[in-house]
């Protein structure tokens, strides 16, 4: 195992405890992936049985875009994992992690047929940047991958009508930053929403500025995650560094 892979596999499990800790998981369900590096497109999923809380650098699990397990292993990849994340990692070079959740308040979003507004500087990190995708069921069929990468185009964050959400980051510590600015903005928006008051939305050409700004990383702006991420791990370590095993 190269350095580079147990650097990852650590990173991936740090963003598993990540999710559990901030209320994103869904039990046994949802997934993260990061492809390894190398031509394969080879990549790391978690094993199907075990909640993110649990989640340790060595039980992920090396996968091919066929879904084979390339590690000997004794759990399962889960089926709708494999579609989904297979499709980004194929697709999409810059999609290094691609991180998929059903939390509460994201799906509650992608339900909405206006989807995600600009109700607060959360949900400007997306202004006109969210590709949608209609709901088909469980995600099992590989025939749905072609429609995930024609949904998603050139956007980092894809929402799954009625089911969560996806984000392809460039860093592992990204995808988790997408996923966690893209909660706070649907939060926030939902409770906006449910406070009976009319919106007050910015002006279309403010929440393009502020996009702008957060995607090009302008003035004191880094990469998403770039900043955040040794606090975070610092929250791990505090917590249980048993992630790192």
């Amino acid at each position: 195992m190269s350095d580079s892979e147990q650097q990852l596999r650590i990173q991936l499990a740090a963003c598993y405890r990540l999710i559990a800790h901030f209320g994103m998981d869904d039990l046994i369900y949802n997934h993260i992936s990061v492809r390894l590096p190398g031509p394969e497109h080879h990549f790391l999923i978690n094993p199907y049985g075990l909640f993110f809380e649990e989640i340790t650098a060595s039980s992920l699990i090396k996968i091919d875009l066929e879904g084979n397990a390339l590690t000997p292993t004794e759990y399962q990849v889960n089926r709708a994992g494999f579609v989904i994340h297979s499709a980004i990692h194929a697709a999409r070079e810059d999609a290094i992690c691609v991180l998929h959740t059903h939390s509460d308040a994201a799906t509650a979003i992608s339900a909405l047929e206006e989807g995600l507004l600009p109700v607060s500087q959360f949900a400007m990190h997306f202004w006109q940047r969210l590709g949608y995708h209609a709901y088909e069921g469980v995600a099992l069929d590989t025939d749905e991958r072609r429609r995930l990468v024609r949904d998603i185009g050139p956007h980092q964050v894809l929402v799954l009508r009625n089911h969560g959400i996806l984000a392809a980051g460039r860093t592992i510590p990204e995808a988790f930053m997408l996923a966690y600015y893209f909660e706070r903005a649907a939060r926030i928006q939902l409770m906006a929403q449910g406070s009976g008051s009319r919106l007050s939305l910015p002006a279309d050409d403010i929440s393009a500025k502020a996009a702008r700004q957060f995607n090009r990383c302008e003035g004191d702006i880094l990469l998403r995650g770039e900043r955040e991420w040794p606090a975070f791990i610092r929250l791990l370590d505090r917590l249980d560094p048993g992630y790192r095993r």
